[in-house]
Protein backbone atom coordinates (compact mmCIF):
# COMPACT_ATOMS: atom_id res chain seq x y z
CA UNK A 1 0.00 0.00 0.00
CA UNK A 2 2.51 2.29 -0.40
CA UNK A 3 2.18 5.69 -1.69
CA UNK A 4 5.19 8.09 -1.40
CA UNK A 5 9.32 6.04 -1.37
CA UNK A 6 11.88 9.00 -0.67
CA UNK A 7 15.26 7.43 -1.00
CA UNK A 8 16.93 10.65 -2.16
CA UNK A 9 19.81 12.16 -0.28
CA UNK A 10 21.76 9.97 0.63
CA UNK A 11 24.88 7.85 -0.45
CA UNK A 12 22.93 5.00 -1.76
CA UNK A 13 25.39 3.19 -4.78
CA UNK A 14 24.79 0.11 -7.18
CA UNK A 15 22.37 -0.66 -9.28
CA UNK A 16 18.67 0.58 -9.17
CA UNK A 17 16.65 -2.41 -8.52
CA UNK A 18 13.77 -3.51 -10.90
CA UNK A 19 10.96 -4.48 -8.55
CA UNK A 20 9.79 -1.03 -7.91
CA UNK A 21 6.90 -1.99 -10.16
CA UNK A 22 5.36 -4.41 -7.29
CA UNK A 23 4.21 -1.09 -5.56
CA UNK A 24 1.23 -1.01 -7.22
CA UNK A 25 -0.33 1.88 -5.01
CA UNK A 26 3.09 4.20 -5.22
CA UNK A 27 2.47 7.73 -6.37
CA UNK A 28 5.52 9.51 -5.57
CA UNK A 29 9.29 7.61 -6.30
CA UNK A 30 12.27 9.77 -5.27
CA UNK A 31 16.17 8.78 -5.79
CA UNK A 32 17.50 11.60 -6.32
CA UNK A 33 21.32 12.71 -4.72
CA UNK A 34 22.95 9.31 -4.75
CA UNK A 35 25.44 7.36 -6.35
CA UNK A 36 23.49 5.19 -8.24
CA UNK A 37 23.56 3.10 -11.59
CA UNK A 38 22.09 0.91 -14.43
CA UNK A 39 23.86 -1.88 -13.48
CA UNK A 40 26.66 -3.09 -15.66
CA UNK A 41 24.78 -4.80 -18.18
CA UNK A 42 22.85 -3.81 -20.87
CA UNK A 43 19.71 -5.65 -20.15
CA UNK A 44 19.34 -4.29 -16.96
CA UNK A 45 19.11 -0.59 -18.26
CA UNK A 46 16.53 0.95 -17.14
CA UNK A 47 14.44 -1.93 -16.25
CA UNK A 48 13.36 -0.52 -13.05
CA UNK A 49 11.77 2.13 -15.37
CA UNK A 50 10.12 -0.48 -17.18
CA UNK A 51 8.85 -1.30 -13.71
CA UNK A 52 7.01 1.72 -12.91
CA UNK A 53 4.54 1.27 -15.98
CA UNK A 54 3.10 -1.01 -13.49
CA UNK A 55 2.25 2.12 -10.96
CA UNK A 56 -0.99 3.78 -12.87
CA UNK A 57 -1.31 5.92 -9.53
CA UNK A 58 2.61 7.54 -10.14
CA UNK A 59 2.63 11.43 -10.08
CA UNK A 60 6.52 12.21 -9.42
CA UNK A 61 9.48 10.34 -10.27
CA UNK A 62 12.89 12.27 -9.39
CA UNK A 63 16.22 10.44 -10.81
CA UNK A 64 18.06 13.43 -11.15
CA UNK A 65 21.95 13.57 -9.28
CA UNK A 66 22.70 9.82 -10.16
CA UNK A 67 25.71 8.75 -12.55
CA UNK A 68 23.37 6.80 -14.89
CA UNK A 69 25.13 7.48 -18.10
CA UNK A 70 22.28 6.41 -19.78
CA UNK A 71 20.14 7.12 -22.57
CA UNK A 72 17.05 7.65 -21.95
CA UNK A 73 14.50 5.00 -23.44
CA UNK A 74 11.55 4.69 -25.81
CA UNK A 75 9.02 2.88 -22.84
CA UNK A 76 9.78 6.45 -20.83
CA UNK A 77 5.99 7.57 -22.71
CA UNK A 78 4.57 4.49 -21.15
CA UNK A 79 4.59 5.58 -17.88
CA UNK A 80 1.70 6.29 -15.83
CA UNK A 81 -0.78 9.10 -18.01
CA UNK A 82 -1.22 10.86 -13.94
CA UNK A 83 2.41 11.86 -14.24
CA UNK A 84 3.14 15.03 -13.97
CA UNK A 85 6.61 15.78 -12.53
CA UNK A 86 9.61 14.02 -13.84
CA UNK A 87 13.34 15.15 -13.00
CA UNK A 88 16.54 13.64 -14.20
CA UNK A 89 18.72 16.43 -13.87
CA UNK A 90 22.40 15.57 -14.00
CA UNK A 91 22.10 12.27 -14.50
CA UNK A 92 24.87 12.24 -17.02
CA UNK A 93 21.97 11.23 -19.74
CA UNK A 94 23.24 11.24 -23.67
CA UNK A 95 22.12 10.36 -27.08
CA UNK A 96 18.59 12.17 -28.36
CA UNK A 97 15.41 12.51 -26.23
CA UNK A 98 13.34 10.05 -27.71
CA UNK A 99 10.17 11.32 -29.32
CA UNK A 100 7.80 8.65 -27.07
CA UNK A 101 8.38 11.13 -24.31
CA UNK A 102 5.07 13.41 -25.67
CA UNK A 103 3.11 10.62 -24.80
CA UNK A 104 3.03 12.28 -21.07
CA UNK A 105 0.43 13.98 -22.40
CA UNK A 106 -0.30 15.60 -18.41
CA UNK A 107 3.05 16.18 -17.61
CA UNK A 108 3.82 19.85 -15.76
CA UNK A 109 7.41 19.77 -15.07
CA UNK A 110 10.04 17.96 -17.53
CA UNK A 111 13.63 18.87 -16.24
CA UNK A 112 16.39 17.48 -18.50
CA UNK A 113 19.07 20.14 -17.35
CA UNK A 114 22.51 19.61 -17.21
CA UNK A 115 23.21 16.25 -19.12
CA UNK A 116 24.82 15.43 -22.08
CA UNK A 117 21.94 15.21 -24.49
CA UNK A 118 22.46 15.70 -27.96
CA UNK A 119 19.95 15.74 -31.47
CA UNK A 120 17.16 18.03 -31.69
CA UNK A 121 14.25 18.63 -29.44
CA UNK A 122 11.76 16.47 -30.29
CA UNK A 123 8.54 17.97 -31.67
CA UNK A 124 5.94 15.48 -29.30
CA UNK A 125 7.15 18.03 -26.73
CA UNK A 126 4.65 21.07 -28.43
CA UNK A 127 1.84 18.22 -27.70
CA UNK A 128 2.38 18.35 -24.09
CA UNK A 129 -0.28 21.08 -23.86
CA UNK A 130 -0.36 20.71 -19.48
CA UNK A 131 3.58 21.93 -19.69
CA UNK A 132 4.56 24.53 -17.34
CA UNK A 133 8.10 24.08 -16.99
CA UNK A 134 10.10 22.80 -19.61
CA UNK A 135 14.40 22.81 -18.52
CA UNK A 136 16.88 21.36 -21.07
CA UNK A 137 19.47 23.75 -20.45
CA UNK A 138 23.13 22.99 -20.32
CA UNK A 139 22.76 20.08 -22.82
CA UNK A 140 24.47 19.60 -26.06
CA UNK A 141 21.01 20.08 -28.15
CA UNK A 142 21.00 20.81 -31.71
CA UNK A 143 19.11 22.27 -34.25
CA UNK A 144 16.15 25.07 -34.50
CA UNK A 145 13.67 26.29 -31.58
CA UNK A 146 10.76 24.22 -33.02
CA UNK A 147 7.98 26.84 -33.97
CA UNK A 148 5.43 23.88 -31.99
CA UNK A 149 7.38 24.30 -28.90
CA UNK A 150 4.47 27.81 -28.82
CA UNK A 151 1.57 25.75 -28.87
CA UNK A 152 2.75 25.25 -24.99
CA UNK A 153 0.21 28.08 -23.83
CA UNK A 154 0.24 27.14 -20.02
CA UNK A 155 4.17 27.44 -20.10
CA UNK A 156 5.53 29.36 -16.99
CA UNK A 157 9.31 28.70 -17.62
CA UNK A 158 11.74 27.97 -20.90
CA UNK A 159 15.28 26.87 -19.77
CA UNK A 160 17.31 26.05 -23.04
CA UNK A 161 20.32 27.87 -22.31
CA UNK A 162 23.94 26.18 -22.83
CA UNK A 163 23.07 24.17 -25.65
CA UNK A 164 24.14 24.28 -29.74
CA UNK A 165 20.26 25.83 -30.98
CA UNK A 166 20.75 27.64 -33.66
CA UNK A 167 17.80 30.04 -36.57
CA UNK A 168 16.31 32.60 -35.14
CA UNK A 169 13.62 33.17 -32.06
CA UNK A 170 10.48 31.91 -33.16
CA UNK A 171 7.92 34.99 -33.40
CA UNK A 172 5.28 33.18 -31.64
CA UNK A 173 6.61 32.43 -28.66
CA UNK A 174 5.51 36.03 -27.81
CA UNK A 175 2.10 34.20 -27.84
CA UNK A 176 2.74 32.18 -24.40
CA UNK A 177 1.44 34.74 -22.43
CA UNK A 178 1.90 32.84 -19.29
CA UNK A 179 5.89 32.85 -19.83
CA UNK A 180 7.34 34.77 -17.07
CA UNK A 181 11.14 33.11 -17.79
CA UNK A 182 12.77 32.64 -21.00
CA UNK A 183 16.15 31.80 -21.07
CA UNK A 184 17.74 31.32 -24.39
CA UNK A 185 21.66 32.13 -23.75
CA UNK A 186 24.59 30.71 -24.61
CA UNK A 187 23.68 29.23 -28.21
CA UNK A 188 23.90 29.84 -31.81
CA UNK A 189 21.22 31.89 -32.54
CA UNK A 190 20.95 34.52 -34.98
CA UNK A 191 18.71 37.32 -36.85
CA UNK A 192 17.00 40.16 -34.92
CA UNK A 193 14.61 39.42 -31.86
CA UNK A 194 11.21 39.02 -32.76
CA UNK A 195 9.49 42.27 -31.76
CA UNK A 196 6.52 39.90 -30.07
CA UNK A 197 8.51 38.69 -27.57
CA UNK A 198 8.04 42.46 -26.27
CA UNK A 199 4.80 42.02 -25.97
CA UNK A 200 4.98 39.13 -22.45
CA UNK A 201 4.20 42.69 -20.31
CA UNK A 202 3.94 39.86 -17.52
CA UNK A 203 7.57 38.12 -18.10
CA UNK A 204 10.18 38.61 -15.10
CA UNK A 205 13.54 37.31 -16.91
CA UNK A 206 15.04 37.23 -20.55
CA UNK A 207 18.23 35.71 -21.16
CA UNK A 208 19.24 35.89 -24.49
CA UNK A 209 23.24 36.78 -23.46
CA UNK A 210 26.07 35.09 -25.55
CA UNK A 211 24.75 34.57 -29.08
CA UNK A 212 24.47 36.54 -32.30
CA UNK A 213 21.43 38.04 -32.21
CA UNK A 214 21.62 40.77 -34.41
CA UNK A 215 18.96 44.14 -34.99
CA UNK A 216 19.09 48.09 -34.46
CA UNK A 217 15.62 48.02 -33.15
CA UNK A 218 15.30 45.00 -30.84
CA UNK A 219 15.61 46.34 -27.85
CA UNK A 220 11.94 48.16 -27.24
CA UNK A 221 10.92 46.97 -24.18
CA UNK A 222 8.80 50.17 -23.15
CA UNK A 223 6.07 47.40 -22.05
CA UNK A 224 7.92 44.95 -19.95
CA UNK A 225 6.34 46.94 -16.95
CA UNK A 226 7.29 43.72 -14.15
CA UNK A 227 10.51 42.45 -16.08
CA UNK A 228 13.03 41.68 -13.02
CA UNK A 229 16.43 40.69 -15.49
CA UNK A 230 17.41 41.34 -18.91
CA UNK A 231 20.28 40.07 -20.06
CA UNK A 232 21.16 40.68 -23.58
CA UNK A 233 24.81 40.74 -23.31
CA UNK A 234 27.72 39.07 -26.21
CA UNK A 235 25.28 39.51 -29.07
CA UNK A 236 25.81 42.07 -32.15
CA UNK A 237 23.04 44.42 -31.43
CA UNK A 238 23.45 47.71 -33.15
CA UNK A 239 21.73 51.35 -33.05
CA UNK A 240 20.50 53.43 -29.52
CA UNK A 241 19.78 52.59 -26.71
CA UNK A 242 15.71 53.55 -26.39
CA UNK A 243 15.01 56.26 -23.69
CA UNK A 244 11.98 53.60 -23.03
CA UNK A 245 13.99 51.34 -20.44
CA UNK A 246 13.71 54.15 -18.40
CA UNK A 247 10.02 53.18 -17.42
CA UNK A 248 10.88 49.56 -16.37
CA UNK A 249 10.79 50.41 -12.60
CA UNK A 250 10.95 46.85 -11.75
CA UNK A 251 14.59 46.08 -13.27
CA UNK A 252 17.25 44.80 -10.46
CA UNK A 253 19.59 43.89 -13.78
CA UNK A 254 19.83 44.95 -16.81
CA UNK A 255 23.36 44.08 -19.05
CA UNK A 256 23.59 45.14 -22.50
CA UNK A 257 28.02 44.89 -22.65
CA UNK A 258 29.55 43.23 -25.31
CA UNK A 259 27.33 45.04 -28.33
CA UNK A 260 27.54 47.28 -30.99
CA UNK A 261 25.75 49.73 -28.93
CA UNK A 262 26.33 53.24 -29.70
CA UNK A 263 24.75 56.85 -29.31
CA UNK A 264 24.23 58.27 -25.25
CA UNK A 265 23.41 56.72 -22.25
CA UNK A 266 19.38 57.49 -22.22
CA UNK A 267 18.75 60.50 -19.36
CA UNK A 268 16.08 58.17 -18.34
CA UNK A 269 17.82 55.44 -16.77
CA UNK A 270 17.25 57.22 -13.60
CA UNK A 271 13.99 56.08 -13.81
CA UNK A 272 15.13 52.53 -13.33
CA UNK A 273 14.51 52.83 -9.74
CA UNK A 274 15.13 49.06 -8.72
CA UNK A 275 18.47 48.95 -10.84
CA UNK A 276 20.73 46.69 -8.37
CA UNK A 277 23.38 45.88 -11.64
CA UNK A 278 23.87 47.77 -15.09
CA UNK A 279 26.52 46.88 -17.26
CA UNK A 280 26.80 48.73 -20.45
CA UNK A 281 30.65 47.93 -21.04
CA UNK A 282 32.12 47.40 -24.27
CA UNK A 283 29.73 48.95 -27.16
CA UNK A 284 30.74 52.11 -28.75
CA UNK A 285 28.81 54.37 -26.37
CA UNK A 286 28.78 58.62 -26.32
CA UNK A 287 28.30 61.12 -24.67
CA UNK A 288 28.25 62.01 -20.76
CA UNK A 289 27.35 59.46 -18.07
CA UNK A 290 23.92 61.14 -17.11
CA UNK A 291 23.70 62.82 -13.67
CA UNK A 292 20.46 61.22 -13.58
CA UNK A 293 21.81 57.85 -12.79
CA UNK A 294 22.72 59.14 -9.15
CA UNK A 295 19.10 58.45 -8.33
CA UNK A 296 19.70 54.70 -8.21
CA UNK A 297 20.10 53.74 -4.83
CA UNK A 298 20.27 50.26 -5.08
CA UNK A 299 22.99 50.07 -8.13
CA UNK A 300 25.67 48.02 -6.94
CA UNK A 301 27.04 47.13 -9.83
CA UNK A 302 28.15 49.32 -12.29
CA UNK A 303 30.17 49.00 -15.76
CA UNK A 304 30.87 51.80 -18.38
CA UNK A 305 33.98 50.87 -19.72
CA UNK A 306 35.81 50.71 -23.31
CA UNK A 307 33.35 52.74 -24.75
CA UNK A 308 33.56 56.54 -25.94
CA UNK A 309 31.96 58.47 -23.13
CA UNK A 310 33.32 61.87 -22.00
CA UNK A 311 32.87 64.21 -19.70
CA UNK A 312 32.65 64.28 -15.53
CA UNK A 313 31.94 60.84 -13.81
CA UNK A 314 28.84 61.73 -11.51
CA UNK A 315 29.98 61.54 -7.86
CA UNK A 316 26.77 61.37 -5.37
CA UNK A 317 24.28 58.21 -4.84
CA UNK A 318 26.33 54.69 -5.03
CA UNK A 319 28.98 56.34 -7.61
CA UNK A 320 31.61 56.89 -4.67
CA UNK A 321 31.41 53.18 -4.29
CA UNK A 322 32.52 51.75 -8.06
CA UNK A 323 36.03 51.46 -8.94
CA UNK A 324 38.20 52.52 -11.74
CA UNK A 325 37.21 49.28 -13.30
CA UNK A 326 33.90 50.99 -13.74
CA UNK A 327 35.15 53.17 -16.00
CA UNK A 328 38.75 52.25 -18.02
CA UNK A 329 39.37 52.96 -21.19
CA UNK A 330 37.06 55.48 -22.18
CA UNK A 331 37.30 58.48 -24.85
CA UNK A 332 37.66 61.27 -22.23
CA UNK A 333 36.33 60.74 -18.77
CA UNK A 334 36.98 63.20 -15.98
CA UNK A 335 37.14 62.82 -12.41
CA UNK A 336 38.60 62.32 -8.53
CA UNK A 337 42.59 60.72 -8.73
CA UNK A 338 40.97 57.33 -7.28
CA UNK A 339 39.41 56.28 -10.09
CA UNK A 340 42.57 56.79 -12.38
CA UNK A 341 40.95 59.44 -14.78
CA UNK A 342 42.34 62.37 -15.45
CA UNK A 343 40.94 65.84 -13.06
CA UNK A 344 37.99 67.51 -14.95
CA UNK A 345 38.72 71.57 -16.00
CA UNK A 346 37.34 73.84 -14.21
CA UNK A 347 34.98 76.13 -16.15
CA UNK A 348 35.95 79.50 -14.92
CA UNK A 349 32.74 81.02 -17.25
CA UNK A 350 30.57 79.07 -14.36
CA UNK A 351 32.15 80.34 -11.55
CA UNK A 352 30.69 82.92 -9.39
CA UNK A 353 32.34 86.30 -9.94
CA UNK A 354 32.59 86.76 -6.04
CA UNK A 355 34.34 83.51 -5.68
CA UNK A 356 36.59 84.52 -9.20
CA UNK A 357 37.52 87.59 -7.57
CA UNK A 358 38.86 85.53 -4.18
CA UNK A 359 40.76 83.84 -6.81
Amino acid sequence: MLKVLDLGDNFFSGPIPETFGNLRDLEWFRIANNYLTMGSTINHEWTFLSSLTNCKNLTRVDISENPLNSTLPTNIGNLSASLIYFYAIDCELKGNIPMEIGNLSNLLLLQLGHNKLSGFIPTSIGGMKNLQGLDLYSNKLGGPILKSLCGLERLYEMFLGLNKLDGSIPSCLGNITSLRYLYLNSNKLSSAIPSTLWKLKDILEVDLSSNYLNGSHALDVGYLRSLLKLNLSRNLFTGDILSTFGGLETLVFLDLSNNILHGHIPESFGGLISLTFLNLCNNNLSGVIPKSLEKLLYLRYFNVSFSRLEGAIPSKGCFPNFPSTSFMKNYALCGPPRLLVPPCKIDIAKIPRWVYCMI
